[in-house]
């Protein structure tokens, strides 16, 4: 299941880097960017198996790049996990067409959890 490339658009270096150490510990490959206007340029070059997307980046905000994925016909079939503190981080996820969510502060076993959830559902 591992070999999977993950990419994480966050602007908070230190988010950034907590996903990095936990997943690439997993056997993920780990992919970062602290932008979202270039989400389809960014998509084009990793190649990712999953995308994970904070709400509050920069530019045009979590909602609306996960929006232009889902809309882009060569990438809409990346899961997305959406990841927010907002208490309506469920809806956020529902309304950007996420595949699931992940509530900040997160627990790191619930970060790995998640992965594996949505690489398995994309791969059967």
């Amino acid at each position: 299941m591992k070999n999977k490339t993950i990419l994480v658009f966050d602007d908070d270096k230190a988010i950034l880097e907590i996903f990095t150490i936990v997943l690439e510990s997993a056997g993920y490959n780990v992919q970062i960017s602290a932008t979202s206007h270039d989400i389809i340029e960014k998509v084009a070059e990793v190649n990712p198996d999953v995308v994970i997307m904070d709400n509050w980046i920069p530019d045009i905000g979590g909602v609306e790049a996960t929006r232009l994925l889902k809309s882009h016909a060569d990438y809409k079939h990346i899961p997305v996990i959406y990841c927010s503190a907002n208490n309506d981080v469920e809806s956020l996820a529902n309304r950007a067409g996420a595949e699931t969510y992940l509530s900040k502060p997160f627990d790191l076993d619930d970060l790995e959890q998640k992965v594996e959830q949505v690489i398995a559902s994309s791969t059967t």
